[in-house]
């Protein structure tokens, strides 16, 4: 890759962060120590913090360097909020949305959201969680009985299927190793079965749905120290999908690059230039006006849970909305965690490291308090 232009790209990208560590710190709310998901619902009584928005928050802290010299009193403020919102009786975190209990996804990912954000808070939950408080799925009890669950789960659109395939591990986490070998076994040998052959994804869907399920699969893969199969196939779908489809979504861009991150696969100069090139051009147009950046083009979903669907449309599984902002031209806490990501994963396949913005110095001076 030519050094100039590698160099030019990563300016390029950089200038796109102007502004954004104030806006961050914008959603920022001094009484509950919690994070709002965006401007619009900082200014609306409707909207409080929630615990996705505030732990997404906590990994923009954590990637410009920022976590480490967090204010006691601001760390202190933040365990309480997740520990606020811990469940006594089930060991789960809810938000007081309503609708946040009937998404299993949504409950298994605040989940892993808040016990990591309280690990690297250097805290813990109150409570036992869910699988030892005797509150997880019936699906749990045997290897058997989670793969038929896992079997169940509808894959016409991968992106959904594989969320929930992927989030159902944490009980998996849970649990000694020896208990969790057979569970392993089962889930790996379903997962090579379902695989496609050809592009190596999995379920139907466009290449950035089907790109997104493989993305929720990696996490999998991942936490297990397991080999993601047939990275090669998945390797040319991803370049399908960055030449071939439109991004109209900040995880259609920020997927590629995570899985490029971790098949860690020998990528030819001339294509990583061309990566590069292609993502930072998609995030411009996801950029806002107020520093941060929108989930989509049309603007900033009002509910998350349900983005990327059109008015009316439904899908296999699809929850009840839960709306966290008025769904404006803005940026969301959703896209800006993403976009802090997608900037540290770039430079990594650059072979370099990223530096922290160079508004982080003043961050916490700028909160309000």
């Amino acid at each position: 890759m030519n050094k100039g232009r590698l160099e030019h790209l990563l300016q390029r990208m950089d200038s796109m962060f102007d502004g954004f560590l104030e806006w961050t710190a914008g959603q920022y709310d001094s009484e509950t120590g919690g994070f709002y998901y965006a401007a619009s619902s900082v200014r609306d009584a409707r909207f409080h913090p929630d615990i996705e928005s505030t732990a997404q928050a906590l990994n923009i802290l954590q990637r410009e360097r920022l976590a480490d010299v967090m204010p006691a009193r601001m760390r202190e403020k933040l365990i309480r909020f997740f520990q606020r919102r811990q469940q006594p009786g089930t060991g789960y975190f809810l938000d007081g949305h309503p609708a946040m209990a009937k998404d299993e996804v949504m409950v298994q990912r605040a989940l892993r959201y808040a016990v990591g954000a309280l690990a690297k808070l250097g805290s813990s939950p109150i409570y036992p969680l869910p699988l030892h408080a005797g509150a997880a799925p019936d699906y749990v009890r045997s290897p058997e009985s989670y793969i038929a669950y896992w079997r169940s789960i509808d894959l016409r659109n991968s992106w959904r299927g594989c969320d929930r395939l992927a989030t159902s591990c944490m009980y998996m986490e849970d649990m000694p190793e020896e208990d969790r070998q057979p569970f392993l076994r089962e889930s790996v040998h379903y997962l090579a079965e379902a695989q496609d052959k050809e592009t190596g994804l999995w379920g139907e869907g466009s290449f950035y749905v089907r790109l997104s399920g493989a993305f929720k699969l990696h996490t999998f893969y991942s936490r297990f120290g397991l080999p993601m199969p047939r990275t090669d196939r998945i390797y040319a779908s991803l370049l399908h999908a960055l030449r071939h489809e439109e991004a109209t979504d900040m995880c259609y861009i920020r997927n590629p690059i995570d899985l490029l991150a971790y098949m860690k696969i020998p990528i030819p100069s001339q294509e990583l230039t061309e990566i590069v090139e292609i993502t930072i051009a998609n995030m411009t147009r996801l950029r806002r006006q107020d520093g941060g950046f929108s989930r989509e083009l049309a603007g900033s979903p009002p509910a998350p849970n349900v983005a990327q669907v059109k008015q009316g449309e439904r899908y296999p599984g699809m929850p009840e909305p839960v709306c966290l902002g008025r769904g404006f031209v803005e940026g969301d806490m959703n896209a800006g965690t993403q976009a802090a990501l997608i900037r540290c994963r770039v430079y990594a396949l650059a072979g370099l490291s990223a530096g922290p913005l160079p508004q982080a110095d003043r961050f916490y001076s700028s909160l309000r308090h």
